[in-house]
């Protein structure tokens, strides 16, 4: 329960009433996009972000929001746009140092260090700017209001206010949010219905590369993913993600799927690990891919192939912290685990297809998208479902009907050992 003063009115404004516009007569601007200049950003918003649009970007403390924003701040500054980096959690000093660690000179950027809204919002105005960060909302209060900063009231009230100066100046704005140890983020889950976008950073800040995805997008599709390196220069655009996430070395346990990310195809490796349970209930541990996913895909393997695998400890990792959860990954999930039970390596070749209960092996979306990457990373064959269009000039195309011609085709005779 949260207390919330109640302010009384002291003058009622005169209604206004507004005529209704047709939907036709509406102007389309051919260019409505503002180019952040990041080409992995870009196409994660659809093609830059709109003018005038609120923005919601969440991560984990350390993981390069602030980063991230400095750069682009930078970048639509070197091309003529006005930016003002509103700070409430470090000082100016403080921004200079990760500039200059960055390489961003400042030029073309004012950093307004303020937590009050009323004077952000003065100060905008005046400042007349075309691209605005809050760094964070949560240490943005409104004085109206008696709570603290960060609470549910002070987050929700100050995400309104800014939505409407966004709307009513056309400035972009980017709100930096913290995310909560459950991963959501911080404040009422009204904040990110209130704005147009909302952006998540993804990874392990102790590891180099990062994923940032949209959970929402007004204006544009919310599958693309953006993949960066973080190093000592800041972030970086990574153009070719796949080859990160394959390892390259040709292990018994390890077999690499093909996944799509909106637009985008990735290719990613899928590491099992078997051995013999010490207990009476065999572990299941997933990493990267959904639990009972796992669960029922060792069902299907024991029963429609008749390997055994209720006395035996599963482990199931996706290579680079990646978290797989297209479906087509299924069938490359099943010979992994397979290929650890017997010690036999699966050599130069893409598992696609999703598993039914059945065993049988079902077609997935944008087939050929996913064969022609597999075939720019020099696989000479892929493991497909039976049905639907497998003809490709890119790499050698296997059809499959079920599990056990799979693993026939994957470990030859050796698979009725």
């Amino acid at each position: 329960m949260v207390e919330e003063a109640i302010v009384a009115q002291k003058s009622h404004k005169k209604v206004v009433r507004v005529k209704p516009l047709s939907l036709a007569a509406i102007p389309l601007a051919k260019d409505g996009r503002l180019k952040t200049g990041n080409a992995e950003l870009d196409r994660v918003l659809g093609g830059g972000v709109v003018t005038g649009s609120l923005l919601l970007l969440g991560g984990d403390p350390g993981i390069g929001k602030s980063t991230l924003m400095l750069q682009i701040s930078d970048i639509l500054a070197r091309v003529g746009k006005k930016v003002l980096y509103v700070n409430g959690e470090e000082s100016g000093y403080q921004i200079k140092i990760r500039a200059a660690r960055l390489g961003v000179k400042g030029e073309g950027i004012d950093i307004l260090s303020a937590t009050e809204l009323e004077t952000i919002l003065a100060s905008a105005k005046v400042h007349k700017c075309d691209f605005m960060v809050i760094d964070s909302i949560q240490t943005v209060y409104k004085t109206q209001l008696s709570s603290a900063p960060g609470s549910v009231a002070q987050v929700r009230e100050c995400g309104a206010d800014l939505m409407r100066f966004a709307k009513e100046n056309n400035v972009t704005t980017v709100i930096i949010g913290h995310v909560t140890k459950y991963g959501m983020i911080a404040g009422p889950k009204t904040l990110e219905h209130i704005v147009d976008t909302v952006l998540y950073f993804e990874g392990d800040k102790n590891q180099q590369y990062r994923i940032i995805r949209t959970i929402k997008n007004r204006f544009g599709s919310t599958n693309e993913i953006g993949v960066f390196e973080m190093g000592e220069r800041g972030l970086t655009e990574v153009p070719n993600p796949s080859s990160l996430f394959i390892s390259g070395s040709v292990n018994p346990g390890s077999a690499v799927v093909s996944i799509v990310e909106g637009s985008r195809p990735l290719l990613v490796e899928v590491q099992a690990l078997t051995s013999p349970a010490l207990f009476s209930y065999p572990q299941r541990v997933a990493t990267g891919i959904d639990e009972k996913r796992l669960a029922m895909l060792l069902a299907v393997l024991e029963r429609r192939v008749g390997l055994s695998v209720h006395n035996v400890d599963c482990f199931v990792n996706v290579v680079g912290g990646i978290r797989v959860t297209e479906t087509s990954s299924d069938l490359g999930i099943i010979l992994a685990i397979a290929s650890s039970l017997k010690n036999i390596p699966i050599e130069d070749a893409v598992i696609i297809g999703e598993v039914g209960l059945g065993g049988e092996v079902r077609p997935v979306r944008s087939l050929k998208v996913r064969l022609k990457e597999a075939g720019n990373l020099g696989f000479r064959r892929a493991v497909v479902p039976g049905t639907g269009d497998t003809v490709s000039n890119a790499i050698e195309s296997v059809p499959v009907r079920d599990v056990r011609d799979a693993a026939d085709v994957v470990f030859g005779r050796r698979s009725e050992e």
